[in-house]
C-alpha cells in the first residue's frame, strides 16, 4: 500500500501543477469601459412618471439642449421634473393656451445651467438662474427655502418641495417635483410676455364719427343748391317787371 502511493505521488503533484498553470493562464476580466453620454430623456424613463414632462421636451427640443451642454459644460445642469400628476392638477388647458414660445420658456424654467446637489439647494443665493433666465427681459428664477432638510422652491406663483432624485452624481441632476413650475412672469398678474397688437379698430361708430367730420353732408349741399336756385329766379322777375 505504502509503495502504491508513493507511484502515485508524482502524478498527484504534476496533477496540480497542470491546474495551477491553466487558472494562472486564464485571462483577467476586461475593466469596465467608460460611462455612456448623460441622456435626460432616458432618465426619465426610468422614472417611470414623467410622459408628459417628456413629450414637452422633445416638442420644444430643449431635450436635446440639454444632452449636448450637459455632455460638453463643466458647470453641469440641474433638472426640476414635474410628474404627470403634477401636469393633471394644472387647470385645464393651461399648456393648450400657451403658444410655443411659450412652451419653450416653460420647459426652460424647470433647467438650471449649474449642477447643485441637496446641500447646495439649502444654502444657494436666491433667486437661482435657469435656462429661461433674460428673456423677455425678465429674471424667471427660482427661490429655494428650506425646513429642516426639506427643500422648497418658489416661483414666485407656486411652491412646492422638492422631492426624491433621479440621478444626483455630476455632471446633471434630476430631482422630482410635485407641481409644474410655473414662472410668475407667465402666469403671475403683472405678465412680461410681450403682448401681440391688437387689432385696428372697425367700429361703425368711429368710421361714421370720422365720415361725418371728414366730408360734407348731402344735407347741406342740397340746402346751398336751392339757395342759388331761389337767387336766379328772383333776379329773373325783377327784370321782367322792370320790361314790363
Amino acid at each position: 500500500m505504502a509503495t502504491t502511493y508513493l507511484t502515485l505521488a508524482p502524478l498527484l503533484i504534476l496533477t496540480a501543477a497542470l491546474l495551477s498553470t491553466e487558472i494562472t493562464a486564464q485571462p483577467a476580466a476586461p475593466a469596465p469601459g467608460p460611462a455612456g453620454p448623460v441622456n435626460i430623456t432616458a432618465i426619465l424613463e426610468k422614472g417611470g412618471q414623467f410622459v408628459t414632462f417628456i413629450r414637452l421636451l422633445n416638442s420644444t427640443q430643449v431635450g436635446n439642449q440639454i444632452n449636448i451642454q450637459v455632455n460638453s459644460s463643466s458647470e453641469g445642469m440641474t433638472v426640476f421634473a414635474p410628474t404627470d400628476n403634477a401636469f393633471q392638477n394644472l387647470k385645464p388647458g393651461t399648456l393648450n393656451k400657451l403658444s410655443h414660445e411659450d412652451q419653450v420658456k416653460l420647459i426652460l424654467y424647470h433647467v438650471s445651467p449649474k449642477f447643485y446637489t441637496l446641500d447646495d439647494l439649502l444654502s444657494v443665493s436666491n433667486p437661482v438662474r435657469t435656462q429661461a433666465s433674460g428673456r423677455d427681459g425678465a429674471v424667471y428664477g427660482l427661490n429655494f427655502t428650506s425646513q429642516g432638510n426639506q427643500v422648497n422652491v418658489s416661483t414666485g406663483f407656486v411652491e412646492t418641495r422638492v422631492s426624491n432624485a433621479l440621478r444626483k452624481e455630476r455632471p446633471l441632476a434630476v430631482y422630482v417635483v410635485d407641481m409644474v413650475l410655473l414662472p410668475e412672469e407667465m402666469f403671475g398678474e403683472n405678465k412680461v410676455s410681450p403682448a401681440a397688437p391688437g387689432p385696428k379698430s372697425n367700429s361703425p361708430d368711429a368710421s361714421d364719427d370720422q365720415e361725418k367730420a371728414g366730408a360734407p353732408s348731402d344735407n347741406s349741399g342740397s340746402t346751398e343748391m336751392k339757395a342759388g336756385l331761389g337767387f336766379a329766379l328772383g333776379v329773373v322777375f325783377s327784370c321782367l317787371k322792370l320790361v314790363l
